[in-house]
């Protein structure tokens, strides 16, 4: 039941991505792309940073003891903002030419292809999950789905 209740969690992740490609097309569009990225990164700070201070007013964790810590770690750790950059940047341009769908489906072509790769050789420490012929249909499949829905 635990990994069934993992499971929705990513799906309900999955489409608050694809909200968030709705929001940046016209946004972009409205107010330019470069500014419709950068606000959704501001206003993501902003929620993040109210609901440190409510868990460190709970008494839950120190946030800033832990982010403290921050420029002792690994430099290659740290370039995953770089990703969220490209990420939003890519939604903000196409989604206004080929919608949503078309999108959100290329990105998960995108998302499938890299994380085979990483799991199949164990990238960035993550465990070595050797591909199989499960995994390259459901590539294959999101493929003939980009393809389609194209």
């Amino acid at each position: 039941m635990k990994q069934l209740g993992m499971l929705l969690f990513v799906v309900l992740g999955g489409m608050a991505l694809a909200l968030e490609a709705a929001f940046l097309g016209p946004l972009g569009e409205s107010i330019g792309r470069l500014s419709a990225s950068l606000s959704i990164f501001l206003i993501g700070v902003i929620v993040f940073s109210l609901a440190m201070i409510v868990l460190m007013v709970a008494g839950r964790r120190n946030y800033l003891s832990t982010l403290a810590t921050l420029p002792k770690q690994p430099r290659w750790l740290l370039t995953g903002g770089l990703v969220g950059f490209i990420y939003t940047i890519v939604l903000t341009i196409t989604t206004p030419l080929v919608g949503v769908g078309t999108t959100m489906v290329g990105i998960l072509c995108g998302q499938i292809t890299a994380s085979l790769a990483i799991d199949h050789f164990g990238i960035l420490g993550s465990e070595r999950r050797a591909i199989d012929s499960y995994r390259i249909g459901a590539l294959v499949l999101i493929l003939i789905a980009l393809w389609l829905i194209y």
